[in-house]
Order: structure tokens, then C-alpha cells, then sequence
């Protein structure tokens, strides 16, 4: 299978359960370097966080509602990482996806978003939720209320980061931050939509499906440690390595 003269292998997805967000950080960056390198194909990670702030590369200040005090009450880590966007929280009940994918060197990063919010808009409506783009904010809404939030990093063609999918988080955390940057919008849940209370890996399944058929790739599902079985970067490469390639 090839798409735009690049010979496109299986999705490898796997269910990685709840880790924390530096440790996902750095699996994703062994990822993309095995990638970058041919030494594995696609994947998608996926997993939920313990509560966490993150601040993209257009974050400001005023994007913080709770201090550092405020934060380490309620057991809440905060981040500054390299995705597109401002903040958002991660937490129990939300589906956290990271597609490690190569697009290619003329890859579109308004198509991508564009693909990965329709990957969301289907799974919310096998969960019977009828989600819809907004033609001013990037992300998947139900009316004025974000269901999934997507923020990417894309260097020389292969993918990082990716999308949160509200399931049945807990949404008084996002009261700590001014989610995506928008000042008059709320968020929503698959379960404060339906009153349903679905797994996060129950629904992880479902994004996984509509993902691989989305980038016309077939879906393998694998164990975790089959997704760590290339940790070249931690075995053989120091971390000044994996930045000076990744940037």
C-alpha cells in the first residue's frame, strides 16, 4: 500500500492504560525516531494521563487559572511541550491518542487536523454523540461545548502528539486553565452527553478503527511492550540525540 509514492505498512496500535505524561513524552520521541529511521512503521499510542496541564507553543500566561499552590493541592502536573495550541488537561476518563505517522515531505497540516477531527466525529457518533467541526477553532464540538481537543507537532514528515477525547473525565478540572485559549466555551463528555459511562480502552478501540481506515492503513493491534521493542534512544542514543533530531 503506498500513498503519495511512500509504502505504507500496518497501523500498530496498543493500549498503553494510564501513564504519566513525561514518560509518554519520551516513548513518543522513541517512536518517532524509529520511524524517522525506518526501523518501525505507524503507530498509535494509546492511553490515558494522571491530571495534567499542557501548554503548546501558543500558550500565554493568562491560559492559567489555578497557581502552582492551586495545582499541587489538587495533584495536578503541568507541562510545557511542543505541540500546536495553548492548554488543555489531560486526566482519568479521557482518551489520549498520539498517531506516530509519516505523512510524507508535502504533507498538508490543515488536512491532517481536518482528518484527525473526523477520526473523533466518528467515534462520538458510534457512541451516539453527534460531535461537529468549527470553522474558528480547531478540535470536534457538541454546539458551543469541545468533546476532543487536537494539538500535533509534525517534523520532516512524521507525526507527534495528537488528540484528547473526553469520555467520562472529570470536566471541573478544566475550571484550572482556559481550555484551547477560548475564553466563552465550555467542554463536554461522551458521558455528560448520554448519561454512559464507557471504558477509555473501550473507546480507544473505536478511535483506532476509524484512525487506520481515515489513512487507509490495516490496524494490528500489539502489547505494549512489542510498541517499546525499538528503545534504541534509551539503549544506544543520549537525549541531546533525540532533540538535535527532532528539531
Amino acid at each position: 500500500m503506498t500513498e503519495g509514492g511512500i509504502a505504507r505498512g500496518p497501523l500498530h496500535a496498543a493500549w498503553l492504560g494510564r501513564v504519566d505524561y513525561a514518560a509518554a513524552w519520551s516513548w513518543q520521541r522513541e517512536l518517532f525516531l524509529a520511524r524517522l529511521e525506518g526501523e518501525r512503521g505507524d503507530s498509535l499510542m494509546l492511553l490515558e494521563h494522571p491530571p495534567t496541564y499542557t501548554l503548546g507553543r501558543r500558550a500565554v500566561q493568562d491560559d492559567l487559572v489555578y497557581g502552582e499552590a492551586e495545582r499541587a493541592a489538587r495533584g495536578i502536573a503541568l507541562y510545557e511541550v511542543d505541540r500546536g495550541g495553548r492548554a488543555t488537561y489531560h486526566g482519568p476518563g479521557q482518551l489520549v491518542g498520539y498517531p506516530i505517522l509519516e505523512l510524507g515531505e508535502r504533507y498538508d497540516v490543515v488536512a491532517y487536523l481536518r482528518k484527525l477531527e473526523g477520526v473523533l466525529i466518528e467515534t462520538a457518533a458510534e457512541l451516539g454523540v453527534e460531535a461537529e467541526r468549527d470553522p474558528e477553532h480547531t478540535g470536534v464540538w457538541v454546539g458551543k461545548n469541545k468533546i476532543g481537543a487536537i494539538g500535533v507537532k509534525i517534523t520532516r514528515g512524521i507525526t507527534m502528539h495528537g488528540f484528547a477525547f473526553n469520555v467520562s473525565t472529570d470536566l471541573s478540572m478544566f475550571g484550572g486553565i482556559v481550555p484551547c485559549g477560548i475564553q466563552d466555551r465550555w467542554v463536554t463528555s461522551v458521558e455528560e452527553e448520554t448519561g454512559t459511562r464507557y471504558s477509555v480502552k473501550e473507546v480507544g478501540e473505536v478511535a483506532a478503527k476509524y484512525l487506520a481506515a481515515t489513512f487507509d492503513l490495516p490496524l494490528v493491534w500489539t502489547h505494549q511492550r512489542t510498541m517499546r521493542a525499538f528503545e534504541i534512544t534509551k539503549d544506544h542514543r543520549s537525549d541531546e540525540t533525540i532533540e538535535r533530531s527532532l528539531n
